[in-house]
């Protein structure tokens, strides 16, 4: 055995690999960093990349004549936003809009999580998580055309209210409301959902055998420990409906939203750095929603 070793031959290859394998088992954060790097690569290029180019964008300026690009630096995209009385109008609706759509779909998912969590049983419960999960591989725009035909004048919603003498929404802002809380429903309720399987059931009987009710229970026991549930939800619902344009172009009528003044600079105005410059206000909005979050401590138990 041993002179069938020595006279084996030695494969350089082999060699090297086994000598880079040994010093990475050594550097333990040269193994993670080569792990990372493609990663961040991507993070930094193309993320971190496009913010930095829209950053400087919204600094320039187009000529009034031919609508060209000017590198010129100047402050007059954001002073725009911020004098003129319109974009102020719609920077509120936007944020009215997406805090709607939050306490909705918050109001919606706790009870509906409450009874998958601790009342259906295991096969209903998985049916009810697939029934939520289902419309997530339906088309965004199928979904929000659906919306638009139930709203229409001879929709289904103008139908069910018809023999009360009742009329729709329509068009508008409600319309908005109601077509992103159903699309964005599954961000808020999955996390609740998780958050009180979490909860024991233990401290559900506790309760109840302290004598309080059902609404103390839910206020005082349920309330606080799925408060950071909510609040990921609540990332997730509000921040989806502050970027959106297009169920507000299909649904919304006349309105403009925040993300509308983004995509019509664009596509029809063709000044990108106005569109740059108003990106930023969504941005603000959730930097700041997030360090509110973050300074109720919810964000530590997510």
């Amino acid at each position: 055995m041993t002179v069938a070793t020595a006279g084996r031959p030695r494969v350089p290859g082999f060699a090297r690999g086994r000598a880079v394998s040994a010093f990475l088992h050594r550097h333990v954060w040269l193994r993670l960093g080569a792990l990372l790097l493609l990663p961040m690569l991507w993070l930094v290029v193309a993320y971190l990349g496009s913010l930095a180019a829209m950053l400087i964008a919204a600094f320039w300026t187009t000529d009034s004549f031919t609508g060209a690009v000017v590198h010129h630096t100047t402050l007059d995209n954001f002073r725009q936003l911020v004098t003129q009385s319109v974009y102020r109008t719609i920077a509120i609706r936007s944020l009215g809009v997406a805090a709607a759509v939050t306490v909705v779909d918050a109001l919606i998912a706790l009870p509906v999580a409450f009874y998958m969590a601790k009342v259906a049983s295991a096969r209903t419960q998985r049916l009810l998580v697939v029934a939520i999960l289902t419309p997530l591989w339906a088309s965004y725009l199928v979904k929000a055309y659906a919306w638009r035909v139930m709203l229409g004048e001879d929709g289904l919603i103008n139908w069910l209210l018809r023999p009360f003498g009742l009329h729709g929404p329509g068009y508008g802002l409600v319309a908005v409301t109601m077509t992103l809380a159903y699309l964005w429903f599954p961000f808020m309720l999955l996390p609740v959902f998780a958050g009180l399987e979490r909860l024991p059931d233990s401290l559900l009987e506790a309760s109840a055998d302290q004598g309080a009710k059902a609404w103390r229970t839910f206020r005082s026991v349920v309330l606080p420990l799925l408060f950071p549930a909510l609040v990921a939800g609540s990332l997730f619902t509000f921040s989806l409906s502050l970027g959106d344009y297009i169920s507000v172009n299909v649904v919304g009528g006349t309105t403009q939203l925040a993300a509308n003044v983004i995509y019509d600079n664009i596509t029809t105005g063709g000044n990108l750095p106005f569109a740059a410059a108003a990106a930023f206000f969504p941005i603000f909005a959730m930097l700041a929603y997030l360090l509110v979050a973050r300074r109720t401590g919810a964000l530590e138990n997510v």
